[in-house]
């Protein structure tokens, strides 16, 4: 059964977007990315486009009623929570809050994460951290990283980390990592710990959990507060981090 199809169709190899988050009340989270190419890029910022954008559905497929943009007379479709993003990789619903947290590919600089808010645009492209691929000195609209009425990330990384997973850490297996922020990172070789003061990012510990530098493609918490993380390539693994003994 199809409860949702991204509108409008484009082709394109590239940042599809990957995550779905069920929220506190059942609706569920769908993230997508605009797809790379600069035809679907500038559709980020358009609000009669799905791509760049967080969706908000229920487990049926219609639309909550109370989504920011339902009833909107100018043709935004009803089914958007958020926009203005490039390439959701990571997300995971705050236990305490209930809010969802995202983490987004950048261009070459500029991997970010937000807390995806109702109706709120979180820059791309128009906004930026980073610059074109291979091009350090091409910018991306024109440079700017703040505008009136766009979201500034919560934490972003320059040079970046090529983010896979998000997770945060709520469990008791490691005392002295609960409330801290897990990033997977694809280019970095590491996984990044981030300690927290509510919504700001105090700190970033680094960690390796192999001798050799691996692309960490996603992590998540476990039932037993292990921390499970996994791989990505010809000999891609899945890792259960655990206190030593």
């Amino acid at each position: 059964q199809v409860i949702y199809h991204q509108r409008p169709a484009l082709n394109s190899p590239l940042h599809f977007g990957s995550r779905l988050v069920f929220a506190k009340d059942g609706t569920l989270f769908v993230a997508q990315g605009e797809r790379s190419i600069l035809p679907g890029r500038v559709q980020a910022q358009d609000l009669k486009s799905g791509l760049g954008k967080i969706a908000r559905i229920k487990t049926d497929g219609t639309i909550p009623a109370d989504n920011p943009f339902v009833g909107n007379k100018d043709g935004a479709l009803p089914e958007i929570w958020s926009y203005g993003h490039r390439n959701v990789q990571g997300a995971f619903l705050h236990p305490a809050t209930g809010e969802l947290w995202e983490l987004e590919h950048g261009p070459q600089g500029g991997d970010e994460i937000n807390i995806a808010r109702k109706g709120k645009d979180y820059g791309w492209p128009t906004i930026t951290y980073g610059v074109e691929y291979g091009a350090a000195n091409t910018k991306i609209g024109g440079g700017v990283t703040q505008k009136a009425g766009m979201e500034q990330p919560l934490y972003y990384w320059d040079p970046v980390i090529a983010p896979g997973g998000l997770a945060y850490y709520d469990a008791n297996l490691f005392p002295k990592w609960k409330g801290s922020i897990f990033a997977a990172g694809l280019n970095s070789g590491y996984v990044a710990r981030l300690t927290m003061d509510g919504e700001k990012v105090k700190g970033e510990e680094r960690l390796q959990f192999s001798e050799k530098k691996e692309r960490y493609r996603d992590i998540a918490v476990g039932p037993d507060g292990a921390i499970y993380v996994l791989t990505d390539g010809p000999e891609a693994r899945l890792l259960k981090v655990v206190p030593k003994s």
